[in-house]
C-alpha cells in the first residue's frame, strides 16, 4: 500500500468544501425554520443567531466517507473494518437527535439517553474497546460487558466535554479541529508508520473530523453568523471519541512491540494510549476539565448537573477582562499546547528539549492568561507612540480630558454644519481612546463600534 497522504489531503479537502458551501444555506433553512432562539442568561451573544449548523457538518461527514470509500489507499478500511459504518450509524442517530433539540429543546436526560443509545449502536457494530495497555502489566483483555460499558461510558463523556465548551464563537469548532490534527499526527504515525492496519480507520476519523471543523469554522469565528447547537456539538464529540476507542481499544500492543523494536520501545509509543480516557482528555484537556468543574459546581450549590450557568472556563476569561476573540485564542492555545505537546512527547519522551519547550510555553501561556490583570506601561519617550491604555494614569487622564474637551467644543453646531444627532444616533460618535470598556485592560479605540461595546458589556 503506498503512502495515502495525498488521499487523505483530498478526502480533507472534500470535507471542508462540502461543509462550508452547505453552511450558508443550512443558515437560510435555519431562519425559515425559527431555529433562532431567544437569548438566554446565560448566552454572551445579543443578538438571536441561527442555530443547525450540525446539518452542515454531517454533509461534510458523509461526503468525506463517500470519497474516502472510493480512493485506492482508503477504501481498504472499508473493506477490512466495520468501523466507518458504526460510526455513521452513531453519528446519524445523535446528529438528529440535536437536530430536533436545536428546534424543540429537548429535556437533558432525554438526551443523554439518546447519547447512550448511540453510542450503544457503535459498539453493536464492532467499534468497541477489547483490551487496555498497561504498563508494567501488559495487555489487559476486557470482557464483553466490561468493553462495551467502558466504550459508552467514554463516547457520553467527551460528546459533554465538547458541548459544555460551546460557548464562545468559534471555540468548540476550533478546539476540536486542534485535537484532531494532533490526534491525526499520532494515528498516522501508528498506522504507516508501524504498518498495523488497525489504525487506519482512526486516522481516518481525525482527517475527516478536520475537515468538518474548518468547513464550518468561517461562518461560526466571532461575529458569528450560525452556530453549530447540539446538532454539531454533540456530533463532533462522537467522532472524536469513535477515533480514540478506534486506536485505544483495536490497536493490539503486542504488535506495536514487534515493529517498535521491545516492549520498552512499545511502551513509549504507546505512551498516549495506557488508559482509553488518557488520550480523550490530552486532546481535549480543557473542555474535560470544564466539565468536571461545572458538575462539582452545579452539585454543590444544589442544582441539578446539567443546568446550565455562567461559570464555565470561557465565561470565567470574559470576567478577567479578555475580549471575545481573546479569550477563544487563549483557548486555542491551551489546547494545541497540550494535544500537540502529548504527542511529541510520545514520540520522543527521552528528549530535555520537548519538555522545555512545554514548560516555556505554559509560562508565556500564563502570561497572555493574566495580561488583563497587569497592563503593561510603555516607557515616558514612547508614551506618543501607543494607545493611551499603555501609558502612565497621569498622562492617561491628561489624554482623557483632552479629548473630553475636544468632544464637548465639537457640540457646537458651527455654520453650514448640520446639528449633531441625538439619541441612538449620537450613539455612533467615535469615542475618545483610553476610556475603560468591557474588555478590561483592552479599551475601545475610535475605530470601533459601539454596538458591540453594548454588546459586550451587558454579556458582563
Amino acid at each position: 500500500m503506498g503512502q495515502p497522504v495525498r488521499e487523505y489531503l483530498l478526502t480533507l479537502c472534500v470535507t471542508v468544501a462540502v461543509t462550508y458551501l452547505l453552511t450558508g444555506p443550512v443558515r437560510k433553512f435555519a431562519i425559515a425554520a425559527g431555529a433562532m432562539p431567544e437569548i438566554r442568561a446565560r448566552d454572551v451573544h445579543r443578538e438571536p443567531t441561527p442555530r443547525l449548523g450540525g446539518i452542515a457538518m454531517f454533509g461534510g461527514l458523509c461526503a468525506g466517507l463517500l470519497v474516502a470509500d472510493h480512493l485506492h489507499n482508503l477504501d481498504g478500511v472499508f473493506e477490512l473494518s466495520n468501523e466507518p459504518r458504526a460510526l455513521l450509524s452513531g453519528a446519524a442517530l445523535i446528529w438528529l437527535i440535536g437536530v430536533l433539540d436545536d428546534k424543540f429543546e429537548i429535556d437533558a436526560l432525554i438526551k443523554l439517553g439518546a447519547q447512550m443509545i448511540s453510542a450503544g449502536v457503535m459498539v453493536m457494530q464492532g467499534l468497541t474497546i477489547l483490551w487496555i495497555p498497561v504498563p508494567g502489566i501488559g495487555t489487559v483483555l476486557l470482557t464483553q460487558w466490561q468493553g462495551n460499558l467502558l466504550t459508552v461510558a467514554l463516547v457520553v463523556i467527551t460528546i459533554n466535554a465538547v458541548n459544555f465548551v460551546d460557548g464562545l464563537d468559534g471555540l468548540a469548532a476550533g478546539m476540536v479541529c486542534i485535537a484532531s490534527a494532533a490526534f491525526f499526527m499520532y494515528s498516522y504515525r501508528i498506522w504507516y508508520g508501524y504498518g498495523i492496519e488497525a489504525a487506519a480507520p482512526a486516522t481516518l476519523f481525525a482527517a475527516i473530523l478536520m475537515g468538518m471543523c474548518l468547513g464550518f469554522l468561517p461562518h461560526n469565528m466571532h461575529p458569528a453568523r450560525i452556530f453549530m447547537g447540539d446538532s454539531g456539538s454533540m456530533l463532533i464529540g462522537l467522532v472524536l471519541a469513535a477515533a480514540a476507542i478506534s486506536i485505544t481499544g483495536q490497536v493490539d500492543p503486542d504488535a506495536l512491540a514487534l515493529f517498535a523494536g521491545g516492549e520498552r520501545n512499545a511502551t513509549h509509543a504507546m505512551f498516549p494510549v495506557f488508559i482509553p480516557l488518557v488520550l480523550p482528555l490530552t486532546i481535549i484537556a480543557l473542555p474535560m476539565a470544564d466539565l468536571v468543574l461545572a458538575i462539582v459546581r452545579r452539585t454543590w450549590n444544589g442544582q441539578s448537573p446539567f443546568a446550565a450557568d455562567r461559570g464555565h472556563l470561557h465565561h470565567r476569561l470574559l470576567e478577567i477582562g479578555h475580549s471575545h476573540s481573546r479569550a477563544v485564542l487563549i483557548m486555542y492555545f491551551w489546547s494545541a499546547l497540550i494535544a500537540f505537546g502529548t504527542v511529541a512527547y510520545s514520540v520522543n519522551s527521552a528528549s530535555m528539549w520537548i519538555v522545555l519547550a512545554i514548560v516555556a510555553l505554559s509560562a508565556l501561556g500564563l502570561v497572555l492568561l493574566l495580561l488583563p490583570r497587569f497592563t503593561p506601561r510603555a516607557p515616558r519617550w514612547a508614551e506618543g507612540l501607543v494607545p493611551p491604555r499603555y501609558r502612565h494614569a497621569a498622562r492617561a487622564a491628561e489624554a482623557a480630558a483632552e479629548a473630553a474637551a475636544r468632544d464637548a467644543s465639537g457640540r457646537e453646531p458651527e455654520s453650514g454644519r448640520e446639528p449633531e444627532p441625538v439619541g441612538a444616533l449620537a450613539d455612533a460618535r467615535p469615542r475618545a481612546a483610553g476610556v475603560s470598556g468591557v474588555n478590561g485592560a483592552t479599551a475601545l479605540g475610535a475605530h470601533s463600534r459601539p454596538s458591540e461595546r453594548r454588546k459586550a458589556e451587558s454579556a458582563r
